[in-house]
């Protein structure tokens, strides 16, 4: 066989192995999922599709302020921003991985100037610099190729484990901007509740101060005692007190909401309104395709890919490497000769390297491989879970506190309707003051507890709407 034949076999040969890839081919772990949610029936099983828009659901509840605070969460939140340099990075990496395919291209040049060298002594072994010896100049010029035959697959499996990895990144970005979404509108909200709160405790206050100079008039009159007026005194102040209590947590939820922003607390203040933001009604038939957006389970299933693919990186490690090396220039005593045909010079030939011992190492790295992979299949087992956890929890959280807020109203009229009936009967002494203390104590507690399940229901549509992954309503991505 001659030369010709020789190249024409071996190329051949490489192509046919190119086609190898060692390692198991991906495979997406199976889940044992529930066929519909507990709470709500006629859900499906959802699959990763966090590709698709979500929307802006922080819009649903119908707050122009809560709207321009979260358009800033893109741009200023420091952990998005973060997410997103990870994501360029994993790009980054991932092109690293692809440039494996392409050979790598060298070039050299050189140029040495020296007089000329001696005989080494027989008797010192040294050389010496004969005086008056002529001096050479050599110039070179050298340009190199080299080539990794990808035979086992191991560069394709990097650069799928780097794709992966690189996708799994961008879920993360997502899931980041999601979570920092949620987080402000659910600050947002329980600093809202805070105001309702404070609005509602001043308006006791006021009621409480009208109540305290009749109480006045009526001990001036003979018709009252002196205990009634401290009763209402101190029914005042501690009213008084627990409305001044409230400025702890805004000031807290203010703060929150600032360092979300990327912004300095001296930096950033929001008006009290006093005004909770509307209850979006949240229609439970719609919403199954949307836990398929979940960006932390995509990000998981991705890892998992991953993971998979470095297995047979770790695999093709037991393999030759074949690398294809070139190489070729000029050499001459004249740079004005250099180049000339006589002066050139080529090389060219394959090089296969493999270990032949390495007391295990090999063995150990596909193990932990493995063993990586098992945990990455866990992982994003637990993370569907927890995604059926998260919709669950608020779609019961959401069922039972309407129920519960129902209830409650109808516990705030009669506490209202007791307070005004024992207040009449104090003003026709008929009891002490006594009840009518306990009588505003009770119609206060029903009235802050309203307040509270309506916040606690905002809080959990929220949960909800963040779970799902976002809007159920059509949207441009």
């Amino acid at each position: 066989m001659n030369p010709t034949h020789h190249r024409l076999a071996l190329t051949c040969l490489i192509s046919a192995l190119s086609g190898c890839a060692v390692g198991p081919d991906y495979q997406r772990p199976e889940l044992v999922t529930p066929a519909q949610f507990k709470e709500v029936p006629g859900w499906k099983i959802a699959e990763p599709k966090d590709e698709a828009p979500r929307g802006k659901w922080w819009e649903r509840y119908g707050d122009a302020q809560l709207n321009a605070l979260v358009e800033q969460i893109e741009i200023s939140n420091q952990n998005v921003r973060a997410a997103e340099a990870q994501y360029r990075q994993a790009i980054g990496v991932l092109g690293v991985a692809r440039a494996a395919y392409f050979p790598t291209l060298t070039s050299n040049f050189s140029a040495n100037r020296a007089q000329g060298v001696s005989a080494s002594s027989s008797s010192t072994g040294s050389s010496t610099v004969t005086p008056g010896a002529p001096i050479r100049n050599t110039d070179r010029l050298t340009l190199g190729a080299s080539w990794e035959t990808d035979v086992w697959g191991r560069i394709r499996r990097n650069v799928e484990a780097n794709t992966a990895a690189a996708q799994a990144s961008a879920s993360d970005l997502q899931a980041a901007l999601l979570s920092a979404q949620g987080t402000l509108v659910q600050t947002y909200m329980q600093l809202r509740a805070n105001e309702a709160q404070r609005r509602l405790l001043e308006q006791t206050i006021a009621a409480y101060e009208r109540t305290l100079e009749i109480t006045r008039h009526r001990y001036d009159a003979g018709v009252a005692g002196r205990i009634d007026v401290a009763q209402a005194e101190a029914q005042l102040k501690t009213t008084q007190a627990q409305a001044i209590d409230l400025g702890v947590l805004r000031a807290q939820y203010e703060h929150a909401i600032a360092a979300l922003l990327g912004k300095a607390p001296a930096d950033f203040s929001l008006a009290p309104t006093g005004a909770l933001p509307e209850l979006p009604q949240i229609p439970v038939a719609l919403p199954s395709a949307l836990l398929e957006r979940r960006p932390d389970v995509a990000a998981a299933e991705r890892r998992a890919a991953s993971a998979n693919a470095l297995i047979g990186v770790a695999q093709a490690a037991f393999f030759p490497s074949l690398i294809l090396n070139t190489s070729g220039g000029y050499q001459g005593t004249s740079l004005s000769q250099l180049m000339t045909l006589p002066n050139r010079f080529w090389s060219v030939g394959p090089a296969l390297a493999l270990t032949v011992f390495d007391a295990g190492a090999r063995s150990a790295q596909k193990d932990q491989a493995v063993a990586i992979y098992d945990k990455s299949v866990a992982t994003y087992r637990q993370a569907v879970l927890t995604a059926f956890q998260d919709v669950e929890d608020n779609l019961a959280a959401l069922r039972i506190l309407a129920e519960e807020a129902a209830i409650q109203r109808e516990a705030a009229q009669f506490a209202a309707e007791s307070l005004r009936l024992t207040q009449n009967q104090y003003q026709s002494g008929m009891v002490s003051y006594l009840n009518v203390v306990i009588a505003q104590a009770a119609s206060l507690s029903a009235d802050r507890s309203t307040l509270d399940i309506s916040a606690r229901r905002l809080l959990a549509s929220a949960a909800l709407l963040k779970a799902l992954g976002g809007d159920w309503r059509d949207s441009k991505p």
